[in-house]
């Protein structure tokens, strides 16, 4: 187990400048804020459901880097620009969660803002996941 904090940064994920993906702290990994960027750094287009959908999935992939599952997930915490518009969609995110996550459901929060770094975001989706030993990843510097 580390000792002091390493950076986690899928080379799937467009390159980070100034912030990283995932800290990662003895066994709990702190995922840095996602919106829908795709490798291109362009935010997709088709929606709230789409835009969760990609940014979720950077998430997870972050999550996978260091070795860790979505049951891992202690806590989710998303931003969003247009809080109706999600709710509007509720059956459509709910069915990507499960697709992505299976029935995992950690502690979350749903706050809605007024915008987000990439001003087409609708949303961003950050979280904490505690990484069991046996399926730690930690990149060596």
């Amino acid at each position: 187990m580390s000792s002091s904090p390493v950076a986690i940064n899928p080379t799937s994920l467009p390159a980070p400048s100034g912030y990283s993906h995932g800290t990662l702290a003895g066994n709990t990994l702190y995922l840095g804020g996602q919106t829908a960027l795709d490798q291109d750094m362009k935010i997709v287009p088709g929606g709230i459901v789409e835009q969760f959908r990609q940014a979720f999935s950077n998430v997870l992939t972050t999550l996978a880097e260091a070795g860790g599952e979505p049951g891992d997930l202690v806590s989710i915490t998303i931003y969003l620009t247009d809080i109706p518009d999600y709710q509007a969609h509720g059956r459509e995110i709910g069915a990507a969660w499960r697709e992505l996550a299976g029935p995992v459901y950690p502690a979350m929060a749903g706050i809605g803002t007024t915008g987000l770094w990439q001003p087409e975001a609708l949303i961003e989706i950050l979280g904490v996941a505690v990484i069991p030993d046996e399926r730690l990843r930690v990149p060596q510097a």
